[in-house]
């Protein structure tokens, strides 16, 4: 899997957090992709506190969703400028999902972060 580091004594193209990390990804990628699709980040968030991958997703989720309501309130550049770029970059969160990559957002990967339930 590119872009992961393994840690020593760790067999190459596992996860960080090992097999039990993997299965909780298999189980999660579809539940983590429908996290993007705005206010369903609040029902992933409170639903599936047991999964690592869809807390993960749910949170950037979250964040991408109170920022599309933020945005609309600036008119013509937060609707056709703004609002369009967080649209394309959720759907990329949620392809990375659907592919079981952890795939932290810039700015909004640091502010999901700080979301504790």
């Amino acid at each position: 899997m590119e872009g992961q580091i393994n840690q020593p004594g760790q067999p190459a193209g596992q996860p960080p957090g090992g097999q039990g990390e993997d299965k909780d990804i298999q189980d999660n990628k579809l539940i983590a992709a429908l996290a993007y699709l705005w206010v369903i980040s609040i029902i992933v968030l409170l639903v599936k506190k047991d999964s690592k991958f869809a807390q993960f997703h749910a949170k950037q989720g979250l964040v991408l969703f109170l920022a599309s309501i933020v945005v609309s309130f600036i008119p013509l550049v937060g609707w056709f400028i703004l609002n369009p770029i967080i649209w394309i970059v959720g759907l990329i969160g949620l392809i990375q999902a659907l592919m079981g990559k952890y795939w932290k957002i810039p700015l909004v990967g640091d502010l999901a972060a700080k979301i504790n339930l």
